[in-house]
């Protein structure tokens, strides 16, 4: 389905000789700049009623009159995929993924992942980029994820991840037994020899912050919430490996299964079969695109991390 967009506004005294690019953004704070740049060259976004170029400069009271429609822009295929929904209304929908659940088509998974279903869930979202999706969890990260369900929302949300006023809190098991948490800044970028993977470097790598804080040591592991200031490509499990503490069954950044001298048969039956990162998006805070309230979400640990946990406690006795 399409979405249609009209709207009107004058140029004020203070936007006098700016670019209209300049000044749509100010007009039109909802939509990204690159998209009001569609606009104006689509003459769908209209000066006094003609057709501008993005650098021509306007005066007070030109009037801006923008009318667009705005079509199903992905051709990804809408799938029956069960999502567990937490919280929806007109503009913002949190969902917990499950681990295993695929974000977003890319190479190798064209379907059956989350945005395939979220075009199922509610069809409109096929007029908003990537059906709405802001952020990404890895595929076997579990939990909390928001998506916008208008271009405003979209537009909205993404100036909020880049001002870091959205508060995302993982869980993890990582391994070696902590003593404290702390907080670790490196820089991280795509790793020299390995494409696929991230890597702490130290030129041309992009801020990295990750905090953490210790809530349970085991013998040989540790229990840990992880705050992101900043959210790039792995960081969680980069940085706790770049500190020698990688995430329990982590494939990329773990190594082979580490199995503590003297373990339980069932503790080296837990960590050789856990085989996706112990890491849950357990926490998720922002600013509501509409009413400007500071808005949360929690959910529970999933079943398989609960059961790791509960190895451990049993290996301390």
């Amino acid at each position: 389905m399409a979405e249609t967009i009209q709207l009107n506004a004058e140029v004020t005294e203070e936007l006098d000789g700016m670019r209209l690019d300049q000044v749509a953004a100010q007009l039109f704070p909802d939509y990204s700049r690159a998209r009001l740049q569609l606009w104006i060259k689509s003459g769908e976004l209209m000066v006094n009623g003609e057709e501008h170029k993005p650098r021509d400069k306007l005066t007070t009271g030109d009037l801006l009159a923008l009318q667009a429609e705005v079509e199903d822009i992905e051709r990804w295929e809408a799938e029956d995929i069960t999502l567990d929904v937490v919280y929806e209304d007109e503009t913002i929908l949190v969902v917990n993924k499950p681990a295993g659940l695929v974000v977003h088509p890319a190479a190798g998974h064209a379907s059956g992942t989350m945005l395939n279903g979220l075009l199922a869930h509610d069809t409109n979202l096929g007029s908003v980029p990537r059906a709405g999706i802001v952020h990404r969890l890895d595929k076997d990260t579990s939990g909390l994820m928001v998506v916008a369900k208008t271009l405003q929302a979209q537009n909205h949300l993404v100036n909020q991840l880049q001002e870091r006023t959205v508060s995302r809190e993982y869980e993890a098991v990582a391994f070696g037994s902590m003593t404290g948490g702390g907080r670790v800044e490196a820089d991280i970028g795509r790793h020299p020899k390995q494409r696929k993977k991230m890597a702490v470097v130290l030129l041309g790598g992009k801020e990295a912050i990750t905090h953490y804080r210790l809530l349970k040591r085991f013998k040989h592991h540790s229990h840990i919430k992880c705050m992101l200031e900043t959210g790039r490509t792995h960081q969680i499990r980069v940085h706790m490996a770049h500190i020698k503490h990688p995430l329990v069954g982590d494939p990329m950044y773990a190594g082979r299964p580490r199995l503590p001298k003297a373990a339980s048969e069932a503790l080296i039956d837990g960590l050789r079969g856990f085989t996706r990162q112990a890491l849950h998006a357990r926490r998720l805070a922002l600013i509501h695109p509409i009413t400007e309230e500071e808005i949360s979400w929690e959910v529970d640990l999933p079943a398989d991390f609960k059961g790791l946990l509960e190895l451990l406690e049993q290996e301390d006795v």
